[in-house]
């Protein structure tokens, strides 16, 4: 076995002292050490050098010597040449993975790689479910997946094993294993509570909301609140958010505790996730507008929040953040870059005042920033009225009307009045009065409005001007 060399070196011994005998006996030492790494079997290794990487390695461990271990590897220790594919290979089918991996999983007792592999079997469930496009046997197969994936975590479930119980669990509250796609609580309740008792924090939360909502159980608001609890001591944010809002409204069978709520609400907010970011808006909102003598209004907190919130891809966030910079509320800068872009973070998650606000920057434009297009203005009001948008529904009548993006359609306008006069748009109530139809001269002037800026108009306020005409800012 190779040495560590010992630390004086030649040089060292030179310099010392002059004692002769002391000076002798170390040269002896000197020429057995040298005399002993020459006679080892490592000695006659090839005199290429090794890879680099191997070198510095090397280098480090063994820096007190000239004739360290990585001059004495030869090349064939790194050379994976034997290792490359062959002319004829190719990659394994679907299907053959999956029997690979099935055949891997029988072999161990580990629950951790037999819970990946049923795992991974819904998702290829999930794949199929996409792609069969009415193919029977994909079909049968999508099927054969499931069950033998309910089959595994069954098995692994009934031996403690956690996670195993709160996937087979989510599988029967999402209906993955009913024909109809019907949830069934009844199934999943059970394995919710057991994978709780293990300390599995997603467990315990969603133990608590099947006993708050009677999923699966009678409502038990007692219990939902013990389970909450557990789960915010596993520092889960979605039940440390339910508990805040129950203490500062007194849900839940809670006394009304705003001094409680906020602090479960700030824990919370720093344990805020992309899927629960919940916390980060409600502090933002309390911090807007305050609340009696304990959350005093801060505006630029509430700002900071609302971006972390954004940042999440929170859409309610989001579409606060772009009226902020489309209306300089909160003490914001009025800039319409920013308005749009978190405008368009909202609107990519269908989140219909978003939708209907960028329909009004399109009809505009912003010089060397949006170019105005009635088309795109046109395609996010229809993405906004299908949420039921009183004003967007308004809106793509009276595009369809007067042809504004589309074609021009005066039956499927009235269409459009008549559903946003029956979610109580006044607009549109009065525009299905054969009186207040406008004329053709009137709605130019109003197009020409939001067409045009007028010399003497500053551009802020034009803007502010044009998209007034679609929707009301709200209150600062």
């Amino acid at each position: 076995m190779l040495q560590t060399p010992p630390a004086a070196t030649m040089t060292d011994v030179k310099v010392a002292t002059n004692n002769t005998h002391w000076h002798q006996d170390m040269k002896k030492k000197e020429e057995l050490r040298i005399s002993h790494r020459l006679s080892s079997p490592l000695s006659i290794a090839s005199p290429v050098s090794p890879q680099p990487l191997f070198n510095s390695v090397r280098n480090r461990s063994f820096s007190s010597s000239q004739h360290s271990l990585q001059s004495t590897v030869s090349d064939p220790l790194l050379d994976h040449s034997h290792l490359k594919p062959g002319q004829n290979a190719s990659l394994l089918s679907y299907s053959t993975t999956i029997n690979m991996y099935r055949e891997n999983a029988k072999k161990t007792n580990n629950m951790e790689i037999q819970c990946d592999f049923a795992i991974f079997l819904v998702e290829a469930s999930k794949r199929l479910a996409q792609q069969e496009g009415g193919d029977i046997n994909a079909s049968n197969q999508q099927r054969a997946y499931m069950l033998e994936a309910e089959k595994s975590l069954k098995q692994i479930a009934m031996r403690g094993h956690s996670e195993s119980q709160y996937y087979l669990a989510n599988m029967y509250a999402a209906g993955l294993l009913n024909k109809t796609g019907k949830a069934d609580f009844d199934k999943s309740f059970p394995l919710f509570v057991q994978s709780a008792k293990h300390h599995h924090p997603d467990a315990a939360y969603r133990t608590a909301k099947c006993y708050e909502d009677g999923l699966g159980t009678r409502k038990d608001k007692a219990k939902a609140v013990q389970y909450y609890r557990k789960a915010a001591t596993l520092n889960h944010p979605g039940a440390m958010y339910r508990l805040g809002l129950a203490e500062m409204k007194g849900e839940l069978n809670r006394s009304r505790n705003i001094r409680d709520g906020h602090k479960w609400l700030k824990r919370s907010a720093e344990a805020a996730t992309v899927q629960y970011p919940h916390a980060l808006h409600e502090l933002a909102r309390l911090h807007e507008i305050g609340l009696e003598s304990i959350l005093f209004i801060d505006l630029k907190y509430a700002v900071s929040l609302y971006h972390e919130a954004a940042s999440l891809g929170y859409a309610p966030s989001a579409h606060r953040l772009g009226e902020c910079y489309e209306f300089g509320k909160l003490d914001c800068t009025s800039d319409p870059g920013l308005s749009i872009h978190y405008y368009s973070i909202a609107a990519e998650q269908q989140h219909p005042e978003s939708c209907f606000a960028l329909t009004a920057w399109y009809l505009v434009g912003i010089p060397h920033i949006l170019p105005p297009s009635d088309e795109q203005a046109y395609a996010w009001a229809m993405c906004a009225a299908r949420s039921q948008l009183p004003r967007a529904e308004y809106a793509v009548g009276y595009f369809t009307e007067m042809g504004i993006g589309t074609t021009k359609d005066e039956h499927a306008a009235m269409q459009w009045y008549e559903k946003a006069a029956h979610h109580g748009e006044k607009r549109a109530i009065q525009r299905l009065k054969p009186m207040a139809r406008p004329t053709v001269n009137t709605a130019s002037k109003r197009l020409s409005f939001l067409s045009h800026t007028s010399k003497k108009e500053e551009p802020t306020n034009f803007i502010k001007r044009a998209t007034s005409f679609l929707r009301k800012p709200t209150s600062p």
